[in-house]
């Protein structure tokens, strides 16, 4: 299947597309400067702000089962009005948090709706997007919010450079705009069930005796755990074990979210016209992870004299876990969208999102705990774990619905209702 020749787009998608982009503004607008942007904003001090950050991120994690069975009872678009408007007013109010209960009630509620956002969003692709619109879409969606991203931060660090700390409040309050802006563009977006009838409650105890979907889950856990070892893990084996510029860091992060932006939805294009199976695709991008990692358990061994040679090493081995990136994002997140039944989606994706926060809950003390050991032991850890998940996905897939595993096209006749209705 040639991945070009499906032009023909979702109702909506375009608006959604934007949405994504104007959705990864607001975040990179205060992500990469989180504890900076927090202490400027509240006047609280650096330990308070870390602190608070960290508890009521955990604590957060208890909306996604209350948001998934909102996206079941109500559908996923109403669910993204309702997190949209709580992150915005969430940054409306920091500025005005300066005491620490204040902080810790707007940091809960902005830290619940984070939480819970990415699940309702792939509910929403589940629900707008049938067959391989969805692998393309979910693609769409990646590079647009990291391409977004990069705009965001870039704007922070313009802002910053021309009206000082002050600018961090300014920024706030742009932040909440770009959220009540991707609310808006979500307006002309059109679900496409495939069930007839009114919406059937299913608790959480139908995900828990799904089995298959537990492994999918269990193996996107293992795979989350790479995502935060650049943001985490690779930062302090750069700097501590390398001991190398910490503006090599920089560099890396910029390599990927360029490629990401820009590469996206060329890569997951070539992965869809190949004919690769959504488990295959994902276990791939496992392994490209667990290459990379590899080279820098080596480059670890090596430790090469210079900022010039652990600099270029550094960058290739940044390409290729990018790649892996590529590659099994838009799978992995799409063949959870496809294996989940349609009566449950909420709930299905609000439990696999867990394995995501968990894995970024957990990732700071891991990781931290096996570099003090050696600074190859992380890498070889996420070498095994990248591998046991892709051994996993494999061996689920002949457990997996046929319709989440192989990528088909979206059948015409679903799509032409909708596209009369809108």
């Amino acid at each position: 299947m040639n991945p070009v020749k499906n032009k023909r787009r979702i109702p909506g998608e375009r608006s959604m597309t934007f949405a994504a982009a104007v959705n990864g503004i607001g975040n990179g607008m205060y992500v990469p400067f989180t504890l900076v942007f927090f202490h400027y904003v509240t006047g609280l001090s650096f330990p308070v702000v870390g602190t608070v950050l960290t508890a009521t991120g955990l604590a957060g994690m208890g909306a996604l089962p209350l948001a998934g069975a909102a996206v079941d009872r109500f559908g996923a678009r109403p669910v993204q009005y309702a997190l949209y408007a709580v992150r915005a007013a969430g940054f409306l109010l920091y500025p005005a948090a300066h005491s620490l209960p204040a902080f810790a009630a707007v940091a809960f509620m902005t830290a619940a709706a984070d939480r819970a956002f990415p699940a309702a969003q792939s509910a929403l692709i589940g629900e707008v997007a049938r067959g391989a619109d969805r692998d393309r879409l979910q693609a769409a969606l990646r590079a647009l919010t990291n391409g977004g991203s990069g705009a965001g931060a870039l704007l922070a660090t313009l802002l910053i450079a021309v009206a000082g700390p002050g600018a961090y409040t300014y920024a706030a309050w742009g932040n909440a705009l770009t959220f009540a802006a991707a609310a808006l563009l979500l307006i002309p977006l059109r679900p496409v069930r495939t069930q007839a009838g009114p919406r059937r409650a299913a608790g959480y105890r139908l995900v828990a005796a799904d089995r298959p979907f537990l492994v999918l889950t269990g193996a996107n856990f293992l795979n989350a755990l790479s995502y935060s070892a650049l943001s985490v893990l690779f930062p302090l084996f750069v700097v501590q074990w390398l001991h190398g510029p910490a503006a090599l860091t920089g560099t890396a992060f910029t390599v990927n979210t360029v490629l990401c932006a820009v590469a996206g939805m060329f890569v997951a294009g070539r992965v869809r016209g190949a004919g690769a199976r959504r488990t295959r695709a994902a276990a791939l991008g496992g392994m490209l992870f667990a290459a990379s990692f590899a080279g820098l358990a080596v480059l670890g061994t090596a430790r090469p004299d210079g900022a010039w040679p652990v600099g270029t090493a550094l960058v290739v081995l940044v390409v290729v876990y990018t790649l892996g990136e590529l590659v099994h994002s838009p799978a992995a997140e799409v063949l959870a969208v496809s294996a989940a039944p349609e009566r449950a989606r909420g709930r299905y994706l609000a439990a696999y999102q867990l394995s995501w926060s968990l894995a970024k809950a957990v990732s700071p003390s891991l990781f931290t705990g096996l570099l003090a050991l050696d600074g190859r032991v992380p890498w070889l850890f996420l070498i095994a774990t990248s591998a046991v998940a892709a051994g996993l996905l494999i061996r689920v897939e002949r457990r997996l619905p046929v319709e989440s595993v192989v990528v088909a096209r979206a059948p015409r006749a679903v799509r032409e209702p909708v596209a009369v209705a809108s």
